[in-house]
């Protein structure tokens, strides 16, 4: 799977770690950055991160801030993008399999890199069911994300 992968200054060290081990699942990896520790802001590296998926360089993405509430916040703001901060591995695949899940948002401050590395393997590895409920309530998803208010 062609993964693309971006951070923070605060998830840069994780990044680094999660590029190495999706590389060595054999997974082709688009590292957007940032490339160092020095300070860069969040919502630069989601847009990066959210057009990649949107425009089909990668299938997915992971993005990783601090926390990765604030990174979820703006990536989520693009259209076409379905973001959820994961730290579990439980959340990190029902993500995919339920909710189509096409961003996976880590907390570098909150997990450390084991954790970090199971859960993106949980996420690369799951499947949308594509099963009629998890249809339809995509769907009011797409619907809400469209229109605004109910659907």
């Amino acid at each position: 799977m062609r993964v693309a992968i971006a951070s923070d200054h605060a998830g840069f060290k994780l990044k680094q770690d999660l590029v190495r081990y999706l590389g060595e699942l054999g997974h082709n990896v688009v590292d957007l950055g940032t490339n160092s520790e020095d300070p860069v802001d969040y919502p630069d590296c989601a847009a990066a991160l959210g057009d990649a998926v949107l425009v089909g360089t990668a299938e997915r993405g992971i993005l990783i801030c601090g926390s990765g509430v604030g990174a979820s916040v703006a990536v989520n703001k693009l259209k076409g993008i379905r973001a959820g901060v994961c730290h579990d591995t439980y959340s990190a695949h029902q993500g995919v399999e339920h909710d189509d899940m096409n961003v996976l948002v880590l907390g570098a401050r909150v997990i450390g890199p084991a954790l970090g590395r199971e859960l993106a393997a949980a996420f690369v590895q799951a499947r949308f069911s594509g099963e009629e409920r998890h249809v339809r309530r995509l769907n009011k998803v797409k619907a809400l994300e469209e229109h605004g208010g109910a659907p």
